[in-house]
């Protein structure tokens, strides 16, 4: 089948080809062109040295020709294999050497060339292939002692010249091809030895990605060099996404768990309240209990978009806030339910303008004042500063604490201590507090004091 015009044939598509052979003639290629250039170098060099001593020996013998005949005409004897022919101005040849009498070694326009006065020099037969004659000669006007001129052509063979030259070219081919071979070689030897590894992640990589877990990319440790570092980075990136997975999982179950409850809940109202004729204030009740119960529903499904709006930066918007605006503001809306407990609320604010989004900040505190109103006792403290660059805020209450074993999980979704689960609330506070934190690239952290807890978030303003 023809390929369609401006098309590479199917067999010709350097893309599909394995990237060690698209390596290895890459090499080849490149190797050639400096091989055929070094090459071409040397020849032009040796070329130009034995041409330019059989042009010296040339010129010396067609000299001693043209001084022969002004002189007595007895011409001299020139190099071995040399030739010689005196062209008249007929075009006859006078005087020759032997068996060069009935053919000019000029054709008519060198010979017009050289009776005009012009040094006429050019080669008789090739380098390639082989021929049985091959000159180089030279003809110069000569007048002679009568006052008549004629055309000295002097000749001398080339054969020793091309037959160097041609050794030459079958050493350079010989010398190039294994070059070329032992690169080519190399260069696939390399690209194996460098790829190989890519291989043995990919093999790694295709068994995780069939459903294997736990398993990880084998990246040798006393290497230092940059697909060993795409090895860590990679495995990390492993470590990373495994543990997403882990949490998604348990996110999936935790969050269907309390789902189902409320759900469970408003389904047994419903029943309840069709199961027989109620009178107004009993379906009045039952709305109540469902209306409380879609409450939480729509709690729960805020604070999930809340959390899944923070795990994209591109929700994210510092602007310059004054401190103490940001954290009375978050007192003030815990004030009221701080009174009605008869517990105190106080601040320590160092005076500053910070860089946060504010949208954030000031529910994530809210809900570390509503934590503590809950769940702990006695008075509640904010402590707010910036220091080198940071902003700390924490919040301290005089309560019991957290359950010791319940801390490393303290941030995470739904969890919830033992003696939390018969307050209200959906465990997803201290999730939503951690994901602002790091949307700011800072931390929070939970720990239990002498005198109760504290839980800090911390980030650059």
């Amino acid at each position: 089948m023809t390929p369609p015009p401006g098309r590479a044939p199917r067999w010709w598509r350097p893309h599909r080809l394995p990237i060690v052979l698209r390596l290895l003639i890459a090499v080849a290629a490149a190797m050639s062109v400096v091989l055929t250039g070094a090459a071409g170098l040397v020849y032009w060099r040796v070329e130009q040295a034995l041409d330019q001593q059989l042009n010296e020996d040339l010129a010396k013998y067609r000299r001693g020709l043209s001084t022969a005949l002004r002189r007595d005409g007895t011409l001299p004897q020139g190099p071995a294999g040399s030739l010689y022919q005196v062209i008249d101005a007929r075009g006859r040849i006078t005087m020759a050497s032997d068996g060069q009498h009935t053919t000019p070694l000029l054709t008519a326009a060198e010979l017009r060339a050289s009776r005009a006065g012009t040094t006429v020099r050019h080669d008789i037969g090739r380098l390639l292939p082989i021929e049985p004659t091959s000159l180089r000669l030279e003809a110069k006007r000569v007048r002679l002692p009568d006052s008549t001129t004629v055309v000295a052509v002097a000749a001398i063979q080339r054969g020793h010249r091309d037959e160097a030259l041609r050794e030459l070219l079958g050493q350079l081919a010989l010398a190039a091809g294994l070059t070329l071979v032992a690169a080519s070689y190399v260069g696939y030897r390399t690209a194996r030895a460098a790829l190989g590894p890519v291989e043995r992640y990919r093999s790694r990589a295709a068994t995780l990605a069939d459903g294997a877990s736990g398993l990880r990319l084998p990246v040798p440790d006393d290497r230092d060099d940059e697909l060993t570092r795409l090895g860590h980075t990679l495995n990390r990136m492993l470590d990373r996404l495994e543990a997403a997975a882990e949490r998604e999982h348990r996110f999936i179950a935790d969050a269907s768990h309390e789902l189902r409850t409320p759900l469970a809940l408003l389904r047994a109202e419903l029943d309840v309240a069709l199961h027989r004729p109620r009178t107004a204030a009993e379906l009045t009740d039952t709305l109540r209990a469902v209306d409380a119960e879609v409450q939480r529903l729509v709690d729960l499904s805020n604070a999930l978009l809340d959390l899944e709006e923070l795990g994209s930066t591109q929700h994210l918007t510092r602007n310059p806030v004054d401190l103490a605006d940001l954290v009375n503001a978050a007192l003030e809306r815990h004030r009221g339910a701080a009174e009605r407990e008869h517990r105190t609320l106080s601040a320590d604010i160092t005076p500053a303008t910070v860089s946060v989004d504010a949208r954030w900040i000031g529910p994530a505190l809210g809900n570390l004042l509503g934590n503590a109103l809950r769940h702990g006792a006695g008075d509640i403290r904010v402590t707010a500063a910036v220091h080198e660059g940071r902003l700390r805020l924490a919040v301290a209450d005089e309560g019991a604490g957290f359950p010791v074993g319940f801390l490393p999980q303290a941030f995470d979704r739904f969890s919830r201590a033992e003696a939390s689960r018969t307050t209200p609330g959906s465990g997803l506070g201290l999730a939503f507090v951690a994901a602002v934190a790091a949307s700011h690239d800072g931390i929070a952290r939970a720990e239990n004091t002498g005198r109760g807890t504290v839980v800090t978030i911390e980030f650059p303003c």
